[in-house]
């Protein structure tokens, strides 16, 4: 039985940008965020320890909690997917203690922290096999000789079977630019769910919103979005908009009136 339906659909705040790049804009207020994005019909929040443990009563049992357990150093030291250094910082037991439902763990293709990302995720594979944990992957290619182009589809498919194969219930990744090209991602993982990050916020709301059906067209199964949430002007409204996509099929146009209403 596996620990994630391989068909569900979600729609996963993300909220653990703080860690990396420290006092970013629109999560100011943690407490107020988590609230508004739960009544608004968030699907999950995936975050970090310190969150947590702070909003542990605004968080665990209304909407299943996915912790990162591992991490490199501030965004000051190092660019993103250029990460020399990558460490599992927090365990399984913690987040059980805390109350999550999930982890969450990277796996960077590429990076010269690649093999350090493999040993942490088949590790923690390991252990929430044991405690029946599901395990998300966020699995990204990265600048390499071999890889001129991250977002090139048979690189991220190539990232995310990896991650399966090492023990991923979830995966997430950037889109590839085309519904085709995502779908060649999707077809590569074959029984779990494939959910797109959102990356840095885009030009426009119709943007992202037909990104996100075009990945739903392709097969993927749902988002795991922190700044195109909620450094918009109207984080609930996009959360709503994002929900008529995803669970309810709707056209990336009809869907951005919800931003309006």
């Amino acid at each position: 039985m596996p620990l994630v339906d391989p068909d569900e659909r979600m729609l996963v705040i993300a909220m653990d940008h703080a860690r990396a790049l420290g006092a970013v804009r629109g999560i100011e207020d943690p407490g107020a965020l988590i609230d508004s994005m739960i009544e608004a019909g968030a699907d999950a929040v995936m975050t970090s320890f310190g969150t947590v443990k702070a909003y542990r009563e605004r968080l665990v049992g209304r909407v299943p909690v996915y912790l990162r357990l591992d991490g490199g150093p501030s965004i000051v030291k190092e660019k993103w997917l250029e990460n020399t250094e990558w460490s599992l910082l927090h365990t399984l037991e913690d987040a059980e203690l805390l109350g999550c439902d999930g982890v969450c763990l990277m796996y960077f293709m590429g990076a010269p922290v690649e093999m350090q990302t493999l040993e942490i995720v088949s590790e923690v594979a390991s252990e929430c096999l044991k405690e029946e944990v599901p395990l998300m992957v966020e699995a990204l290619p990265c600048p390499h000789p071999s890889i001129p182009d991250t977002l090139d589809a048979q690189m991220m498919a190539d990232a995310c079977r990896i991650a399966f194969e090492h023990g991923a219930d979830i995966l997430k990744t950037y889109y590839t630019g085309t519904p085709e090209g995502f779908r060649k991602v999707v077809e590569a993982v074959p029984a779990a769910p494939v959910l797109i990050a959102g990356g840095p916020k885009l030009e426009s709301d119709l943007a992202v919103l037909r990104m996100v059906a075009d990945v739903m067209a392709a097969g993927g199964k749902g988002v795991v979005f922190g700044r195109n949430i909620w450094q918009h002007v109207n984080p609930a409204g996009m959360v709503g908009a994002l929900r008529a996509i995803i669970h309810d099929d709707a056209r990336p146009e009809d869907a951005a009136c919800l931003l309006r209403g």
